[in-house]
């Protein structure tokens, strides 16, 4: 997996958020500021102008750039949270050419631990966490398994897709959700809902 390939997710995940800004801002209108889908739409369009603007020869320098701009463009917890895991991604990938699927697992894995930090939050809390940690897990079976990538980024993809929707019967104790108590109960947390299409998108 060259910088093509996270190039090429990353524009597919402007693709897909932009498909999806609505259904993730009717999401967050349950149980947050109802802005999720519209930050993330216009984060991500701010990260591709600056793939295009600035040329990065590794899938580090790529992420850490993405990381980068997410934090600087994306309003509320989505930007700090969103541009640590892609900056742990950049930071743990180094100035590799190429990156192999352990290489990526073992980033990825990293880079969860970075955001349970910063949100200082754990499975079960009904956020982001909840799609990417098994996500994670996923692709960290599937590379000790010796599964080709396109097998174990599926698997990923079907752990977060998983993981996003188990969120709805679970009372949020994080964030703006956690607010809301028992009210937070039978909706899907918007973070978890973006993360599960942000891993989707790695499927080629």
């Amino acid at each position: 997996m060259d910088v093509a390939f996270f190039r090429a997710w990353i524009e597919e995940i402007v693709r897909v958020l932009s498909i999806n800004r609505d259904l993730l801002t009717r999401l967050d209108a349950a149980i947050g500021d109802a802005d999720h889908g519209t930050n993330l739409d216009r984060g991500f369009t701010s990260v591709r102008q600056a793939l295009a603007e600035t040329p990065q020869e590794t899938p580090g320098q790529l992420l850490t750039l993405v990381g980068t701009t997410l934090i600087r463009r994306v309003g509320g917890a989505s930007g700090p949270l969103y541009g640590t895991l892609f900056r742990q991604l950049g930071k743990s990938l180094g100035e590799a050419r190429e990156v192999s699927l352990d290489e990526l697992a073992a980033a990825f894995t990293a880079a969860i631990e970075a955001v349970k930090r910063l949100g200082r939050a754990a499975e079960g809390d009904k956020t982001m966490v909840d799609a990417l940690a098994p996500a994670s897990r996923a692709l960290s079976a599937a590379a000790e398994d010796g599964i080709k990538p396109d097998d174990a980024l599926e698997r990923a993809a079907v752990a977060a897709a998983g993981g996003a929707k188990a969120t709805i019967p679970l009372q949020a104790r994080k964030g703006r959700a956690s607010y809301l108590g028992p009210r937070s109960v039978g909706h899907e947390d918007p973070g978890a809902a973006s993360a599960a299409l942000l891993i989707a998108a790695l499927r080629p």
